[in-house]
C-alpha cells in the first residue's frame, strides 16, 4: 500500500509523527496536563472554602440585619422634619432602544414606596432609533403628570456607553441634592419595598458604600438556555456575593439592582468607560477607599435573561473579557494599596479576579475540551484519575446546589458551561492581551413580551435564518476534534473517556448548527 510523504522531506507522515511525538508532543502535553490538574486543584480549594463559609453562615444564622445596624425608616416620626428624614435618593435607568421593557422599568421605578419629595427617577435614554425615543419620552411624561419627579436625559452620543450615560446623569444640577443613587438596567422591576428595605444599611452605618439587591429571572423556564443560565447565576448570588459581602465586605457591583452612597462613588473617582465592567471598575476602586458593601440575598429584583443565543455570547464576552481587562489595569494598584488589609487584597488579586475571572475560564476549556481529548491521542501521557473525573465531579456538584430544582439537569448544564468557556477563554484573552476587541460593547438584547405575545403556544417557533448567521465554524470545528478523540478512543483506548467525549461533541455540535435558545419571528 503506498504510504504519502512529506513534499521535499522524503518522510511519511507517520515518520513525521513519531519524530515530533516524542521529544515535543508527549513533554508538552504532560506539562499542560500538570498545569491543568494543579488549576483545578486550585478551583476546588475555592469551591470547598466558599461552600464551607456559606454552610457556616447557615449554621450560625448570620444575616446583614445582625451584622450591621439595621432600623426601618419610619415617615412621621419626628413631626418637624418629616419626610427630610429620609435620604433624597436618585434613580437611575439607563437604556438603549429598549423598546419591548422600557414601561416595565419605568413603571416599576415610579412605583417605589418613598417620600415623593425625597425621590428623583432619571431616565438616561441612549437610544438612537427615534421611535423608541418618543414612546420613553411619552412615557416619562406621563407619570410626570402622576406627580412623580421624574427627569428624561438624552446625549448627542454614546460615549462611553453605559458608564458614559450614568457619568452624565449625575451632572445635572438636581443631582447635587442626593444623598443616594440607586440603578437598574432598563429590565429590572423592583418592588415597591426595594428602598425600605435597601437604604437603612447606609443610613445607619456610614462605612457602606454599596447595597446589592439579588436578581430573580422572570423567564427561567424559556427555554433550556436560560435554565443553565438560572444555574450559575444562582451560584454566583447565593455563593459567590455572600461570601464576598460576610467575610470581606466586598464583592463585583453587578451594574444593576443596588443602591450606592454618591459620597463613595464620588470617592472612587465616579464612573470610568476604561473596561466593559464599568460597574466592577466602581466596587474595586471603591473598596480600595476602604469602604464595605453589603449583599442582602432575600431583596429580589426581577429581571430578563438573554433567551437568545447572540445575546447570551455577546454578554458573556463582555463579562469576560471585561474582568481580566481590570485585573490587568489595576493588579498593581491593588497590590500596593495602604487603606486595606493583606488578607483583603489576597481575596481580591488571588479569588476574585485570577482564580473567578481568568483561571476559571480558561481552564474550563483548555483542559475539558483541548488537553484531555489530546491524551486520548497520546496514550503515554496519563491525566490522574482524581483530576480528571473526582475534581471536575465535585466542583460540578458545588455549582448546581443553588438551583435545586435543576440539580437534574447538571449534565447538561456541564455540557453548556464547556461549550461557553471556548467564548469565555477567548475573551478572557482579550482581555488579558489588549485585543482590538477589548472594549467591544454590544447591549444584551431584552424581549420582555415578545415571546408571550408572538408565541401563541408553548413550542416556540425557530426562525429562518440564513445559514452563516446559524452555523457556527468554530464550534463546529471542536465538535469534529472532539468526536474524532471520541472514536479514537472507543477503538484504541483502555478507558472510557469516549463517554464524555462523544456527549460534548454533541453538545458542541448542537450550538454550531445553532440549535440552541430561542428565536423569535420578526
Amino acid at each position: 500500500m503506498a504510504t504519502a510523504l512529506l513534499p521535499g522531506t522524503g518522510m511519511t507522515l507517520s515518520g513525521a509523527w513519531q519524530q515530533v511525538r516524542g521529544p515535543v508532543i508527549v513533554p508538552l502535553l504532560r506539562a499542560s496536563v500538570l498545569l491543568c490538574v494543579a488549576m483545578s486543584a486550585m478551583l476546588f480549594a475555592e469551591k470547598v472554602y466558599m461552600a464551607v463559609v456559606v454552610l457556616a453562615l447557615r449554621l450560625l444564622g448570620r444575616r446583614p440585619e445582625r451584622q450591621y445596624r439595621w432600623e426601618p425608616m419610619r415617615h412621621g416620626e419626628d413631626p418637624e422634619l418629616g419626610s427630610a428624614a429620609y435620604p433624597m435618593v436618585l434613580v437611575q435607568i439607563p437604556m438603549y432602544n429598549e423598546r419591548e421593557v422600557y414601561r416595565l422599568s419605568i413603571g416599576a421605578a415610579c412605583g417605589l414606596s418613598w417620600p415623593s419629595d425625597r425621590i428623583i427617577v432619571q431616565v438616561l435614554d441612549d437610544s438612537t432609533d427615534p421611535v423608541v425615543k418618543q414612546l420613553v419620552q411619552v412615557e416619562c411624561q406621563r407619570w410626570a403628570r402622576k406627580g412623580v419627579n421624574i427627569k428624561y436625559e438624552t446625549r448627542n452620543n454614546r460615549c462611553g456607553y453605559k458608564a458614559g450615560a450614568l457619568k452624565e446623569g449625575m451632572k445635572h444640577g438636581y443631582v447635587k441634592d442626593c444623598d443616594l443613587v440607586a440603578i437598574f438596567d432598563a429590565d429590572f422591576q423592583p418592588e415597591p419595598d426595594f428602598l425600605s428595605r435597601s437604604v437603612p444599611f447606609l443610613v445607619h452605618n456610614p462605612d457602606i458604600a454599596l447595597v446589592q439587591a439579588r436578581w430573580k429571572f422572570v423567564n427561567a423556564d424559556e427555554c433550556l438556555m436560560t435554565r443553565m443560565q438560572e444555574m450559575s447565576l444562582d451560584y454566583h448570588f447565593k455563593v459567590e456575593q455572600e461570601v464576598g459581602s460576610s467575610t470581606y465586605a466586598f464583592f463585583g457591583f453587578n451594574g444593576t439592582a443596588g443602591v450606592w452612597r454618591i459620597s463613595a462613588l464620588n470617592e472612587a473617582g465616579g464612573w470610568k468607560d476604561r473596561t466593559t465592567v464599568e460597574d466592577m471598575d466602581l466596587a474595586v476602586r471603591a473598596s480600595l477607599k476602604g469602604w464595605k458593601f453589603v449583599y442582602l440575598g432575600d431583596l429580589k429584583v426581577k429581571n430578563e435573561l438573554p433567551s437568545t443565543f447572540k445575546a447570551f455570547r455577546y454578554q458573556q464576552h463582555r463579562w469576560s473579557c471585561g474582568p481580566a481587562n481590570l485585573f490587568r489595569k489595576m493588579v498593581m494598584e491593588i497590590i500596593t494599596n495602604k487603606k486595606v488589609t493583606l488578607w483583603k487584597k489576597i481575596h481580591v488579586v488571588y479569588n476574585f479576579f485570577f482564580l473567578r475571572k481568568v483561571v476559571a475560564h480558561i481552564v474550563t476549556f483548555v483542559f475539558y475540551c483541548l488537553v484531555i481529548p489530546a491524551t486520548v491521542l497520546v496514550p503515554e501521557v496519563e491525566v490522574p484519575k482524581w483530576g480528571c473525573v473526582y475534581i471536575p465531579a465535585i466542583i460540578t456538584l458545588l455549582s448546581v446546589v443553588g438551583t435545586p430544582r435543576s440539580v437534574h439537569l447538571v449534565i447538561f448544564w456541564a455540557l453548556f458551561e464547556n461549550v461557553m468557556s471556548f467564548h469565555r477563554a477567548k475573551a478572557t484573552f482579550i482581555g488579558l492581551l489588549e485585543a482590538d476587541t477589548v472594549n467591544e460593547w454590544v447591549v444584551t438584547e431584552k424581549l420582555g413580551d415578545t415571546v408571550k405575545t408572538k408565541m401563541p403556544s408553548k413550542a416556540l417557533k425557530k426562525l429562518r435564518m440564513g445559514i452563516g448567521e446559524r452555523l457556527h465554524l468554530w464550534e463546529l470545528g471542536v465538535a469534529a476534534y472532539l468526536f474524532i478523540c471520541g472514536c479514537y478512543s472507543i477503538s484504541f483506548g483502555n478507558n472510557h473517556y469516549f463517554i464524555f467525549l462523544l456527549m460534548q461533541s454533541i453538545a458542541f455540535f448542537i450550538v454550531g448548527v445553532g440549535y440552541v435558545g430561542t428565536f423569535v419571528t420578526q
